[in-house]
Formats: structure tokens, sequence, C-alpha cells
């Protein structure tokens, strides 16, 4: 891939984890507000973005409005895990600093790694695994198990946002692989999980300020930037070259946190953040390193 591309797919992805953070900001700042009315708003903005950008797409190219039937399972796999996913990083936002959820969500790469072993059939190597336990073992810092249930079950279902999150990367690769449109993927997502969210809004529906309104109004174009800048990112470089830079959504976010909500990361949130990243960026030069070699070898024969 050449260098032009690279540096597009890391200004996209930069762009991405800048409109997640902007995303997270607007869920916190949205107040007391059940975490479910919150996705309504940002999936049902997201759902008339993506939607829109599809018909425009599929005018000029209507084959990517066609989906195969055994693209469909892994099309649904890839909503349901999504939302449990968003509905994990919703809730923790609400309830812990806005630097730590994003690094609960930030989980999302390793059990990305798990997931491609599990549904892909991807062989498990050593540096795989240890990579796992390290992200895992940096996780706890940031979680902090404790007996107050009011910190440790927020912290633990943004790690399990976290889990949704990469294992629904795992199922866009597979789309990808039976060619399903990025836009198609995003909007079905989109649809489906403001779909489900209706009954439960409706039956709890918990009255808004304007502002509080135009905070959620304002997650759902965080997130369609988000969502776009990622798929922007990974059509213009693999994700081996340039995934590392996705963590910057945790310095976006502690940015934010700080400015917006005077949040800082206790001592031992810092050594998780350390932990992760280290262990991302090893993952991403080892990678990298095995793409030029693999290249070499090719160039070689």
């Amino acid at each position: 891939m050449k260098d032009e591309n690279i540096k597009k797919g890391i200004a996209w992805l930069l762009f991405s984890a800048f409109g997640f953070s902007m995303m997270g900001m607007f869920v916190k700042a949205a107040g007391d507000i059940p975490f479910i009315q919150k996705t309504l708003f940002r999936n049902s903005v997201a759902f008339i973005i993506a939607f829109t950008t599809l018909i425009i797409h599929a005018r000029k190219d209507k084959s990517i409005l066609h989906i195969e039937k055994r693209a469909y399972l892994w099309l649904f796999l890839r909503c349901v895990i999504g939302v449990t996913g968003i509905f994990g990083n919703f809730y923790a936002i609400g309830k812990l600093k806005l630097g730590d959820a994003a690094m609960l969500q930030k989980m999302s790469p390793f059990f990305a790694v798990l997931g491609a072993m599990i549904f892909l059939g991807e062989k498990p190597t050593v540096f795989s695994v240890g990579s796992l336990i390290a992200a895992f073992f940096g996780s706890l810092f940031v979680i902090k198990p404790s007996m107050e249930l009011s910190a440790f079950f927020p912290a633990i279902i943004g790690f399990i946002g976290g889990i949704g999150a990469g294992f629904a990367a795992t199922f866009v690769r597979k789309l990808h692989s039976y060619n399903v449109s990025g836009y198609a993927i995003i909007t079905t997502f989109s649809l489906f999980s403001t779909l489900l969210a209706v009954p439960f809004t409706v039956l709890n529906y918990t009255p808004m300020t304007t502002n509080q309104f135009l905070c959620l109004i304002g997650t759902g174009v965080g997130g369609a930037c988000g969502q776009f800048g990622l798929t922007g990112a990974y059509f213009n470089a693999s994700a081996r070259k340039i995934s590392v830079y996705d963590y910057s959504m945790v310095i976006f976010s502690a940015i934010l946190g700080f400015i917006v909500f005077g949040q800082i990361p206790d001592f031992y949130s810092f050594i998780g953040y350390t932990i992760i990243i280290t262990t991302a960026v090893i993952v991403y030069i080892v990678n990298l390193r095995k793409d030029t070699v693999s290249k070499v070898k090719q160039a070689e024969s």
C-alpha cells in the first residue's frame, strides 16, 4: 500500500477517534438520562446519515446493495454483538471518568484477535495470547476490582462493551470477505440498534431539556463521524499498519474529560493506560515487521 494511502488511513483514523471522543463527551454531558434512551438518539441520527450516504453511493453503483445469503448470519451477529458493545460503552460513560470508559472500550482490538480465533479459525500464537493477557492485566488497573459496586459494576459493564466491540469488528471482517459494503453494514447496524432501543425508551422515557436534546443529537453526529472515519481508515490502509493510532481516542477523551468535566484519571488508571497502549504499540510493530518480511519473501520468490 502506498505511503499516501497510509497517511490518508491515519488521518481518517484520527478523525474517527476524535468523533467517538466527542460522542462520549456528549453522552456524559446529557446527564441523568437512561443510557438506552441515549443510544436511541445516537443510532437514529447515525442511521439517517448512513442511509443517506448509502443511497447516494447506490445511485452510482447498485452492487453495494447486494448482500449474499450466507452473509446474513454474520450481519445479524454484527448487529447483536455490536449493540452489546454500544450499550456497555454508553452505560460506562455515564458512570465512569471519560478517559477510563474510553480505555475499556479500546480493549476491543485485543478481543478482535480472540474473535478471529473463535469465529474465523485463525490459529493463536504465543504472541497473540500473550498480548491478550497483558491487555487484560492492564484493564484491571482501570477497572480496579473492589467491593464498591458503584464503581466496580460500571467498569465491568464497560469491559463487556469492549468485548462486544471487538467481536463486532471480527464480524465486520467476515462481512468484508463477502464483499458487503461498509455503508450497508453501518446502515443495518444503526437501524437494528435504533429499533431495539425504541420499546425501552417508549416505556421508560425521561423528559429532556433543550440542552440535553442537543447533546444527544451531538452523540449521533459524533458517532457517525467515528463510524465513517473508521471505514475510511481501513479502506485506505490495512489494520496492522494503522490501528495503533485508534488509541488516540483515549487521549482525546482524557483531554475532553478534563476540559469539560474537570476529570483527572487516578494513578492506577494511568498504569492501566500505559500497559494497554504499550501492548498495542508492540503488537503494531510486530505485525508491521511480519508484513514487511512477508513482502520481501514474495519479492524474492
